[in-house]
C-alpha cells in the first residue's frame, strides 16, 4: 500500500516532503496514540470526573481498574497515572520510566506554555492520531485533562513517510531510551527501503546513503552507529530488556566480537550464517556481563558487645586515648583489615574493664 502511494508521488512528481499542515486547538479526547510507536503506553486515558474522584479518594485503584478495564495498562488522568501492567515486569519497568518523564514534563506544562506542539493527522470520525509527541500528549492529560484542549502541529494528511518523521524527532532527543531510538531507526530504514523500490519502478536509482542521511536527520557518523546496532536483533532485544550500554560501547562490543569471528575463521565477509554465530556470541558476552556482580567494598569487620558499658563507653569517649595496644599515630584509616583489627582490640579492652 505504501510502495504504490510512493510510486504514484513519484510518478506524479510530486515532492515527498512538501506536506502541509496548519497549527490548531484540538480536544485531547479526540487524539489517538500511535501503538507502531517507539514511545507508545498501551494507555487508557480516563475522564476528568473519575481523574477528580480517584483525587479525592472517592474511588479507589481497584475500582478504577475495573471501571475502565485497565489490567495491563497504564491509566493516565488529570493529575494520575497508573501502571496497572504486571508488576515487576519488562513492560512494566519500562512504562514506570516513562510515567517519571511524563510526571516531570506535565508539571513544567503546568506552569509554562509546551515549546513544541505535538504532530498529528486525520483519522476517521474527527479523530486524530499522534505522528510525533507521544509523550507530550500523555503529559498534557495530566496537566490539563482529557476533556481539555491543546495545541497541535496538525497535518492535512497522514504524511507518507510518518516513520521517517518519528526517527528525525526520536534522534535529536538526548532523554529519550536507547531501545525507543533504535526501534524508531529500524522503521525508518523500512520505510526509506520502500521508497527505494518505488524509485526504481519509476525509473529512478536508490537514493545514495549521503541522500538517505539528510533526510534522517542525523549525522554520517550517527548512522553508521545506527546501521551497526541494528544489524543483530539480538541488540534491540537487549535494549528493550533494559540494557544500559551506551550506543558507542555497544558499537564496539559488535565490531570487536566481528572482528574476532573473522579473524578466527579467516573471514573477509559475513554470511548469514556467520551472523548468527556472531549474533550467539554477543548474546552470550551481554549474559556474562549481566550476570556479574557488582564489586562491593569490604566491610569494617567488628565483634559483638558484651556490655553495655563497653558500647556506651565507645560512643561517649575518645578511644584513641586508651591503653588499648594501638599505634593511633600510624594507623592506615583507608585499611580496612587493618582498622577493623584495631576496633576489636579497642572493644576486648573495654569489655575487660566494664
Amino acid at each position: 500500500m505504501l510502495e504504490q502511494m510512493l510510486l504514484s508521488n513519484l510518478n506524479n512528481k510530486a515532492e515527498l516532503d512538501d506536506e502541509s499542515f496548519e497549527y490548531k486547538s484540538i480536544f485531547l479526547s479526540s487524539v489517538v496514540p500511535d501503538p507502531t510507536n517507539g514511545r507508545f503506553l498501551p494507555s487508557i486515558c480516563i475522564d476528568d470526573e473519575d481523574a477528580r474522584l480517584f483525587v479525592a479518594r472517592k474511588l479507589s485503584k481497584a475500582q478504577l481498574t475495573k471501571l475502565y478495564q485497565g489490567e495491563n495498562h497504564v491509566l493516565i488522568g488529570k493529575s494520575i497515572i497508573i501502571n496497572c501492567l504486571e508488576h515487576g515486569s519488562e513492560d512494566w519497568k519500562r512504562a514506570s520510566q516513562t510515567i517519571g518523564s511524563i510526571i516531570e514534563l506535565g508539571d513544567n506544562i503546568s506552569v509554562s506554555e509546551m515549546i513544541q506542539a505535538p504532530t498529528l493527522y486525520p483519522i476517521e470520525d474527527g479523530r486524530f492520531q499522534i505522528l510525533t509527541g507521544h509523550r507530550r500528549f500523555f503529559a498534557l492529560v495530566y496537566a490539563k485533562g482529557y476533556g481539555a484542549a491543546a495545541q497541535f502541529k496538525v497535518y492535512d494528511s497522514k504524511p507518507l513517510l510518518t516513520k521517517v518523521k518519528q526517527f528525525q524527532e526520536n534522534a535529536s532527543r538526548e532523554d529519550l531510551p536507547q531501545y525507543g531510538k533504535l526501534q524508531a531507526f529500524s522503521n525508518a530504514v523500512t520505510e526509506i527501503e520502500q521508497l527505494n523500490k518505488a524509485r526504481l519502478q519509476s525509473g529512478l536509482s536508490r537514493l545514495t546513503v549521503r541522500e538517505v542521511v539528510p533526510k534522517l536527520g542525523i549525522s554520517m557518523g550517527a548512522y553508521d552507529n545506527y546501521k551497526v546496532l541494528s544489524r543483530y536483533p539480538v541488540v534491540m532485544s537487549a535494549y528493550e530488556r533494559g540494557c544500559s550500554y551506551s550506543f558507542i560501547k555497544m558499537k564496539r562490543l559488535i565490531l570487536s566480537l566481528e572482528s574476532q569471528y573473522k579473524e578466527a575463521h579467516n573471514k573477509l565477509t559475513l554470511n548469514a550464517m556467520d551472523k548468527r554465530a556472531v549474533s550467539e556470541l554477543i548474546e552470550q558476552q551481554l549474559q556474562r556481563i549481566k550476570k556479574q556482580p557488582a564489586k562491593s567494598k569490604p566491610p569494617f569487620i567488628t565483634t559483638s558487645f558484651g556490655s553495655h558499658t563497653a558500647l556506651q563507653r565507645l560512643l561517649t569517649q575518645d578511644v584513641t586515648q586508651l591503653a588499648c595496644g594501638v599505634d593511633w599515630p600510624t594507623l592506615d584509616w583507608q585499611d580496612k583489615k587493618a582498622v577493623s583489627e584495631a576496633l576489636e582490640r579497642v572493644i576486648a579492652h573495654l569489655e575487660q574493664e566494664s
